[in-house]
């Protein structure tokens, strides 16, 4: 049985709601940021492996890089070794977007957290830090230990 009721999860959703509507207040869906984050993480990446690391076709991968060129996120330069490829990389408005997005959740969950007591955030913050390193720790080693409970409990199950 789930003690947590997923609303750790039902928490991060609500905080996308509002960055999402931020950001397309400032004409950026969804899937455009993630198109700009992994660009800014993999600078010089080509439309190719951005298709491959997004799953999108070969139309919206063009179509967005287009967009985003032309929105001001997005520079494409010729490929040094490939002359049928261009490299992409992120421009300082693509920063700034991120740093808008940041402060977005960050003004929300400063919001959420501030009708408790001083100690209780205190104390919210360290459990919820110990709980992130946990995440972090198992996922850089690949889930080991939460891939075999799921295979323990057979199928998944909604």
């Amino acid at each position: 049985m789930d003690k947590t009721e997923r609303q750790i999860t039902k928490i991060a959703r609500e905080a996308a709601k509002l960055t999402l509507q931020t950001m397309r207040a400032e004409g950026v869906g969804t899937a455009e940021f993630d198109f700009i984050h992994l660009v800014r993480h993999q600078p010089g990446i080509t439309q190719a492996e951005i298709r491959e690391a997004l799953k999108i076709d070969k139309g919206a991968a063009a179509r967005r890089t287009a967009s985003l060129e032309a929105k001001g996120y997005l520079i494409r330069r010729e490929n040094p070794e490939d002359g049928r490829s261009q490299l992409l990389y992120a421009t300082e408005k693509a920063e700034e977007l991120k740093n808008s997005k940041v402060s977005i959740e960050t003004t929300f969950y400063e919001w959420l957290l501030e009708e408790l007591p001083e100690a209780d955030q205190l104390e919210f913050c360290r459990i919820l830090n110990t709980l992130y390193q946990r995440s972090k720790h198992q996922s850089r080693a690949g889930f080991p230990d939460v891939a075999a409970r799921i295979a323990e409990k057979g199928t998944v199950n909604p």
